[in-house]
Parts: structure tokens; C-alpha cells; sequence
């Protein structure tokens, strides 16, 4: 199980940007039951554990001295301009008690309708929301598009091999990915020759116009 230190959390309110300044982030952990307590944890250690872990793995939380507990990342907040992580939401997990999580859908395999037919696979889903016990919490879970061979041909969540511990909250009409065509660009005809034409036919026009005039003189005198 992933590890990360944290400490209990004094300073609140418009001075944690002091913390951030010392690569430190502030944070809370909560829960059913479980009064919310301030921390702060090290930046550099939560980034490391949060690639890792995502909001899907479980998450030895140590505060202090205490006694270690079982967590979720639950949110994860960041700097809108810089994309720098300002706070995180830890939720505290009871044992034998059922949590709501998304998991990721990892795709794996190759579809012959990409490879060989050269058409555009299109992920409409990338994680699922599923109710289980702590302990039954996977990682990811795998989508097979290996049959996926003609435009399309689409997955959906009744078509995934999921584990009889998980329930889940999705749809099961809902898709997962499909196959689509690539889109084709429509060629434009050019248009030089009506851009040539026009300019021969004012010249003539005017050609016509110079001996009709001339003519008219001849004609008074």
C-alpha cells in the first residue's frame, strides 16, 4: 500500500500561502462519522503517491506520532494559472463499509478497425463510478478492443469484465469507446478561369462600343 507522512495543520485561512511557499500543501482529511482535521503535507511526497496511487488506490496516511489510517485522495485542487496543486481532500476509510470510487478504463489490445482499416477509435469513457468494500478496490480495469473491427462497432459498460466485488452505478447502455471514420476534406475547384474570362469579355464589349461610335460618325457626316 502506497505510504505519505502528513502533520496536523495550525495555520489556516489567507496564511497558507506560506506553506506553499515551502513546497508544503495544505490539506483535510475527513469522513463518515470522522470530525475534519487540517494538515499539511510535502509537495514533493504527494505528487510522487498521487501518480502512483490516483483517487482509486488506498493510502496509508500517518499523522504525527498517531497510528496510521487507510485513505482516498478525494480532491485535488489547483493553481488555475499555473497548474501548481494548492489543496488536497483526504477521505478516511472505515473497514467493512461501503465507499463510492471511479476507477479507471485502461484499453488494451489493438483493433483491426484502426490497424488495418485505418479508421479513428474514439474513448468516450476513461473512468467508471463503482460501490464496494475497501479492500476490493482495483487500480484500473481493462477494456478489450481487440473486436473491434468495423466502423461502428462500440463497447459499452454491460460489455466489461468486471469484478463480482464491484457494483457498478454507470449506466450499462452507456459507451465506452466506438469506432468512427475518418472525417474526409472536400477539395474546392478553382476558380481562375471565370477570374480570366471576364476581364476578355469587358474588352471586348468596349471594342464593340469603339466601332459603334465610330460608325455613328460616319454616318453624320
Amino acid at each position: 500500500m502506497h505510504q505519505l507522512n502528513a502533520q496536523v495543520r495550525k495555520i489556516i485561512g489567507k496564511k497558507v500561502k506560506r506553506l506553499r511557499r515551502q513546497s508544503l500543501i495544505p490539506a483535510v482529511i475527513y469522513g463518515h462519522k470522522i470530525k475534519p482535521l487540517s494538515l499539511v503535507v510535502s509537495l514533493k511526497d504527494f505528487e510522487k503517491v498521487y501518480k502512483q496511487a490516483g483517487e482509486s488506490d488506498l493510502i496509508e496516511l500517518k499523522i504525527d506520532n498517531q497510528r496510521p489510517v487507510n485513505v482516498l485522495i478525494h480532491d485535488v485542487q489547483r493553481h488555475p494559472v499555473t497548474d501548481r496543486i494548492i489543496h488536497v481532500d483526504f477521505y478516511q476509510i472505515k473497514a467493512g463499509e461501503k465507499i463510492t470510487v471511479d476507477i479507471k478504463l485502461k484499453l488494451v489490445g489493438e483493433a483491426p478497425a484502426v490497424k488495418e482499416k485505418g479508421n479513428i477509435l474514439v474513448p468516450q469513457i476513461e473512468e467508471i463510478k463503482v460501490e464496494c468494500l475497501p479492500k476490493d478496490i482495483v487500480h484500473d480495469i481493462a477494456v478489450d478492443i481487440s473486436n473491434l473491427k468495423e466502423v461502428g462497432d462500440t463497447i459499452r459498460i454491460k460489455d466489461l469484465k468486471i469484478p463480482p466485488t464491484l457494483k457498478i452505478l454507470n449506466k450499462p447502455e452507456d459507451v465506452v469507446v466506438t469506432v468512427e471514420a475518418p472525417i474526409k476534406e472536400e477539395i474546392t475547384k478553382p476558380v481562375e478561369e471565370e477570374i480570366i474570362e471576364k476581364p476578355m469579355e469587358t474588352k471586348e464589349k468596349e471594342e464593340e462600343k469603339e466601332e459603334k461610335v465610330k460608325s455613328e460618325k460616319i454616318e453624320e457626316k
